[in-house]
Order: C-alpha cells, then structure tokens, then sequence
C-alpha cells in the first residue's frame, strides 16, 4: 500500500493525502475522514523515511543522466543540485548510460537509498512503447518523479519542457527566409527532444514544400569526435548531395558543421549558413561564433525544482510546464532582410 493507491481508493489527489497526513487544515472534514477511513481499512504507515511526504524526510533527491560528460546534461546537473541545495536538499547522481536495463537498475538503487524524490535529467528516459516507461510509473506510486525536457503522462509524474518543436520550427522557416533552401537537418538522438526538434524542421521544410528525406541525416557515431561528424558532411558533398546550411539537433553537431564549411572555403554566412542547438559554450568557442537556440536550460532547472519542492510539501502543482526557446543570432546566420514597401 502506497501514498498512490491511497489517493486512489479514496479518490483525491496524492497532494491531498500528503496534508492530510500532515495535518493539514486545508482540507475539508468530508475530504479529511474519506482519506483516513482508507488508510484505517488498509492499515497504511507511512515509513519512517516518509517519501515524497516531507515526514522525518531524508531531505536528498535521486537524480538520474544518462552521461554526465554531455554538456548540456552535465549543465543540467549543476543547476538542478544547486537549486536543490538552496532548497535545503541533497543529492544521489547516478551516471545510467542509455541502456534502459541499466535505466531501470540505476532507479531501483536510488529508491532503495529512501530519496524524497527522483529527477531524470534530459528526454532519453522516455519510450515510445508504453511497457517501456513502466518503471517510470512504478517509481512514482512510491516517490514523486521529476522529467526535465521529457513528458510523461502518469500519476506523481512532473514534466518540465522547453517547446522544442516550435524552437525548431521557427529557426527552420527563418533561415529558408533570408535564401537558404536546401538545407540539412543534422541529428544524433531519437529520444523525447530530439524527435520534437526534428518534427519542427519537417513541419517547416513541407510548409515551404522544400522538405527532402536526403536531407534528413542520422549521425552514428561517437558524440564527443567532432572530426567523423564533419567527415559525415564531407561524404554527403562527395556523394552528390547538394547544401548550403545545416541545422543541426545540438552545437557539436553544428561546430563540425562550421568545420566543414571551412574545409570546402565557403564562407559562413554567406556561402553557408550554420544553426546549433543548446547555446552551449561551444558557441562562443568557434569562429565564426555560432547562431543557436537557447532552450533556457536553467529557467528549466528551477522550475522543476521549485515544482518538486511544492509537491514534497503536499501543495497542487503543475503536471507540465513548457518554456519556449530563443535564437540566439551570433555570425553563423544571415540576417533576415526587412522587408521595404
């Protein structure tokens, strides 16, 4: 019997039960007397570590990313522990890979260290098959499990988004704007995120009815050798195929893009036109410094945290919550000319 199947039973929210627990008096006699009739009927005791309750709490958070050397997980991370370090709460990272046997090994772990609550850093936690997610909903009828950039539709599951699809959309009709039209999408990753970035580039390119399944490249290889992305681009040229800008699904992917501009002597931006993903420090690194979107990592990270913190204090808070992104315009990108009546 848990804090969920109570709620259920009795018919109100999991924040319900928690200051009925609580003693709260935000809560209706009738409300109060139907949760504890359920709890008396099953004999239900909260532990002693009292998870998700904020009860003799452990006052540590389970996170869970798949490779901290990412730089947009590894800057995930650093902003979620210092946010719940401001909120008074510890933290447990445990480094899964993107295997989903060890997805589920790296949860269990954490559950059985008694955390208050869970926080998965980025979208590659989440499946397309609905069996797959299970251990998902499994850990949320015991704690309250938090989704960064990835949505998930279950009980004592939050999401926290950046609108990817639209972000996406957006810089894809844009560029096809200022003359670039035969350009590649360039991704790596076919988790949450990464299939709402390339569902915005499909959107804009048929909108434009420019849209060409060549143009659509999958990126293999190791995500940190820059080198074998821009030879990617290089056997795409070789083979025929025509393009005069990139956009590509995160700034690695886009730094090799300028690498490769450079070794065909097109000059960026007016030859070739260059848009990452993330606002990464990669974009500032390279010359010219690199247009990108930034999906407001941050703002991200303390949504999320200030969501869980509400939820651990029996308050109702949002199931979902989207930000939107923003290009940021550096020297990779033509400007959009205005138009002159």
């Amino acid at each position: 019997m848990t804090i969920y199947d109570i709620s259920e039973k009795a018919g109100v929210s999991i924040a319900t039960v928690s200051r009925v627990l609580n003693g709260s008096s935000n809560v209706s006699e009738k409300t109060r007397r139907k949760v504890l009739d359920i709890i008396e009927q099953y004999q239900y005791a909260p532990n002693a570590f009292a998870r998700g309750l904020g009860l003799n709490t452990m006052k540590t958070i389970g996170i869970l990313c798949a490779d901290s050397s990412d730089l947009y997980l590894a800057k995930a991370i650093y902003h979620v522990e210092r946010k719940l370090q401001a909120g008074g709460y510890d933290s447990i990272l445990c480094c899964t890979g993107y295997e989903l046997a060890s997805k589920i090994t790296s949860m269990n772990l954490l559950i059985t260290k008694k955390v208050d609550g869970l926080i998965l850093v980025g979208s590659n936690f989440i499946y397309e098959k609905e069996s797959d997610n299970k251990y998902i909903v499994e850990a949320a009828a015991q704690v309250p499990v938090m989704l960064l950039n990835a949505d998930l539709d279950a009980p004592n599951v939050y999401s926290v988004v950046s609108d990817d699809f639209t972000s996406m959309y957006e810089a894809t009709i844009q560029m096809v704007e200022t003359g670039i039209q035969d350009i590649v999408y360039y991704y790596n990753s076919d988790s949450y995120s990464g299939k709402r970035k390339l569902a915005g580039y499909r959107a804009a390119m048929n909108e434009k009815k420019l849209l060409s399944g060549q143009r659509i490249q999958f990126y293999r290889g190791s995500r940190e050798d820059i080198p074998a992305m821009t030879e990617h681009l290089k056997r795409l040229h070789a083979q025929g195929l025509a393009f005069h800008g990139v956009i590509a699904a995160d700034d690695t992917l886009a730094l090799a893009a300028v690498k490769y501009a450079r070794a065909m002597n097109y000059r960026i931006p007016d030859d070739f036109s260059i848009l990452g993903y993330n606002n990464s420090m990669l974009a500032e690194c390279c010359e010219p410094e690199l247009t990108s979107i930034d999906n407001k990592l941050e703002i991200l990270c303390q949504h999320l945290i200030t969501t869980l913190l509400g939820v651990l204090d029996g308050r109702e808070m949002p199931k979902k919550t989207i930000f939107s992104g923003e290009i940021v315009r550096r020297r990779t990108t033509r400007r959009i000319e205005p138009v002159v009546s």
